[in-house]
């Protein structure tokens, strides 16, 4: 809860400062022992946001050169800008399908942390 409090305070505060219209990645680091069925679910996600209108873009990277850090799974999510990420947060609170597919990631992940970044220009 209070990560889901501290990201709308977040996104508002960005966008009351003028940067909502700047391009916005969300990086999201997890741990999960089945690499081949996050990846599947991430690739269903794909196909259910951009259905729904998302205007994100997903990717998914390894670790490979990172000492103890090496296998760890880094999700980004690309985005035009923090509207069309904000449209996305609210689009997976309200949406039965979304909300399921999240649940069923969950199942598969431990999220280890979730940052929002701003494009330097």
């Amino acid at each position: 809860m209070k990560l889901k409090m501290g990201l709308m305070g977040l996104i508002a505060a960005l966008m009351y400062f003028g940067v909502a219209n700047a391009s916005t990645l969300r990086v999201v680091v997890v741990q999960t022992s089945d690499v081949a069925a996050y990846t599947k679910g991430l690739e269903e996600g794909k196909a259910l946001l951009k259905s729904k209108g998302s205007q994100g873009n997903i990717r998914a990277w390894v670790a490979t050169y990172a000492g103890p850090e090496t296998g760890t799974v880094v999700v980004s999510v690309e985005y035009p800008s923090l509207e069309a990420l904000a449209k996305d947060y609210a689009l997976m609170r309200n949406d039965a399908d979304l909300r399921t597919w999240l649940q069923n990631l969950g199942k598969i992940r431990k999220v280890v942390s979730d940052g929002i970044y701003e494009e330097l220009k």
